[in-house]
């Protein structure tokens, strides 16, 4: 059963194929489901923006232990989100 909770819990797992896919049957049955329209924009965002950036920046916020690294972090932070 696709629902907008298990997409929900794969997007938080994840697994964003899987959770796209799922908003996309949701709004095959309901095209107006605004929550799922709005998922489901997010999820394709996240693909466009980040791409392997975000691989790298996450294995250096998980391994950073110098203000240097700490600074670099920060600044790609405020560029993804401005």
């Amino acid at each position: 059963m696709k629902t907008l909770t298990l997409a929900s819990i794969y997007e938080i797992q994840g697994y964003k194929h899987e959770a796209t896919e799922i908003y996309k049957t949701i709004l095959q049955g309901d095209p107006n489901n605004a929550e799922a329209k709005i998922a489901l924009r997010r999820l394709m965002s996240d693909r466009k923006s980040y791409g392997k950036a975000d691989v790298a920046m996450l294995n250096l916020f998980v391994q950073m232990d110098s203000e240097v690294e700490f600074n670099e972090f920060e600044r790609w932070l405020l560029q993804v989100w401005s």
